[in-house]
Parts: C-alpha cells; structure tokens; sequence
C-alpha cells in the first residue's frame, strides 16, 4: 500500500507541474491539462493526493503519516522556491540541489524510509537513517539524469520538447557546470533564457564545456553513495534488486 501512495503523490505532483509549467506533453502523450483544462487537471491532483491520505491514514502508523506529510511539504516548498526564485538563486549550485530535493527526492527519501519504519525498525536506527539516505541519494541521481537527458536525447525519445528545461527559464547541473567555464552563461541564467537567441546559445556554450560530462559525474557519485548506503542491510535479493534499480537509474536513455 505504501507503494501505491507513493505512486499516488508522483502523479499528483506531475499533474500540478505540467500545469504551472504549461508543458504541452508528458512521457509522449498530451498533459492532462491540455486534454481536459487547468481546472480539471489541477482537481484531478487534488483528489489523488487526497486519496493517498486516506491510504496513508489507513496504514496506522503515525509516524509513517509524519514522514510522507512531511514528503508532501517538500513538494509544495520546491515549487515555490521555483516560482519565487531571485536571478541570484539561478545561479547556485547549493540552490539547485536543495530544489531538487525538495520536488524530486524528498518523495523518495521519505517513501524508503517508511518503508523501513513499516518493516519495525525504530526511528533513529542505523535502517531507518540508511533508507532514508538511500533515498535521498537515488533521487538526486534520478534527477540529475533527467536534467542531462534534456540535452542529450530526442524530443520523441523523451516524449517531451528537447531543451524543455532551457525554454522554461531552468539553469540545471549541465548548465550550471558550463557557467563555471563561460561566464557569460550569468546574464542568460538570471533572465531565465527569455531574450531571443539566448536558447541557442546557452546550449552552444553548454556543447563547448565539459559541462555534461560533470553532470554523468554527478549523478554517479550519488548513485555509488545510494549502494554504499544500501551496505546496512543483510545482502537479500531485495537488496540486490535496489542496486539493480540504482544502475537502471544512472544507465536509462529516457
């Protein structure tokens, strides 16, 4: 049942964003909200999550409740930090990795470690701490993945626009690597790409600098800190289906 709340909140999540975002397409086919109206969409987010409530009462763990309310939390904060962003916070990496723990691995680090509480280990055991960890560090490699994505696959592969992240005013880890190498990245992150040609060429800088090779990095070091984690527990098939899962993370095309 956790597993089904979790999914639950995702696809709420999902539906919210592709709203805010005005994406036209998700995974390939027409956002809910172009197929049925933001009303309609942002109502159909609503019910979800309020059926993953009462999922999630229904589980009769409080401090389980505690942990995914607190997932939700996280949801929204991201999506504000988003929305309220000042020109400066576009262009720190610290700032970067906070909002993608906040809209993307928060959800997962809080589901690992309700799974962990559910399975009767206590709060602060070394379980608990090391699922939560895991978590954490899978979904910041999940992310940072689908932001290199952005920059290295089609637009049908993806089944979303290529350089959807550039057209939305995002400076992710790719981009933010190359500001690093080219200065003059700055001026196009903090007025979110919206002149023209600034797409164009915040992606030509980004070609020139080893930008994306420091992203696939990235998101290899904090898949090998989701397996270094996953150590605390006994070597099951479980545990190995989870490293099994992590690699399927780093080495996905879409």
């Amino acid at each position: 049942r956790l597993g089904q709340i979790t999914e639950m909140i995702h696809t709420a999540s999902l539906i919210h964003d592709d709203v805010l975002d005005e994406a036209e397409t998700r995974r390939g086919s027409d956002a809910v909200h172009k197929l049925f109206s933001n009303k309609v969409a942002v109502l159909a987010g609503d019910f979800l999550l309020a059926r993953a409530s009462v999922l999630l009462a229904r589980l009769g763990n409080v401090e389980v409740v505690e942990v995914m309310a607190t997932a939700l939390d996280a949801l929204v904060t991201g999506e504000v930090m988003q929305a309220k962003a000042q020109p400066t916070d576009l262009e720190s990496f610290d700032w970067y990795v906070r909002k993608s723990y906040f809209k993307t691995a928060s959800l997962i680090a809080c589901s690992c470690k309700s799974a962990a509480l559910l399975s009767g280990y206590g709060q602060e055991s070394e379980e608990v701490i090391a699922a939560e960890k895991f978590g954490y560090h899978l979904g910041l490699a999940f992310q940072i993945v689908d932001d290199l994505l952005d920059f290295t696959q089609s637009a049908d592969l993806l089944g979303k626009p290529a350089l959807s992240d550039l057209k939305n005013g995002h400076a992710t880890a790719p981009i933010l690597y190359a500001a690093e190498e080219y200065p003059e990245m700055g001026p196009l992150i903090r007025r979110r790409f919206k002149d023209k040609g600034d797409v164009q060429t915040a992606h030509k800088l980004l070609k020139q600098s080893s930008g994306l090779e420091k992203t696939r990095e990235l998101a290899l070091w904090h898949a090998s800190q989701a397996v270094e984690w996953l150590s605390s527990f006994p070597d099951t098939p479980a545990n190995q289906a989870l490293v099994r899962l992590t690699t399927q993370v780093i080495t996905r095309i879409k």
